[in-house]
């Protein structure tokens, strides 16, 4: 078994996956990554979810440090920045 010291990075881990446990994030994510960078509008017409439910999903992968957004004037964009996961979901959906 790993020593301990390696906890904090089994716990950084399992806060991603916790983060992409949720089936509307989860294809969020995949969405992201198989179609690119993309607006909260445009997400929120693909999900059928009301806009401040989109925008509170991607604040909890973006404080996973999954997804950053990148304004482009009066929108902002967001991509997956984080290559574990894109691995991750490449697995699943493979």
């Amino acid at each position: 078994m790993e020593e301990i010291a390696n906890l904090e990075k089994y716990q950084v881990i399992a806060q991603k996956l916790k983060a992409v446990a949720h089936p509307y994030r989860l294809c969020i994510v995949r969405g992201l990554i198989v179609e690119g960078e993309c607006n909260v509008s445009t997400m929120q017409e693909c999900l059928k979810l009301p806009q401040s439910t989109v925008s509170q999903h991607l604040a909890k992968l973006k404080a996973a440090g999954i997804v950053e957004g990148e304004r482009q004037g009066l929108e902002i964009c967001y991509k997956v920045v984080d290559e574990d996961i894109k691995k991750i979901i490449e697995v699943l959906f493979d």
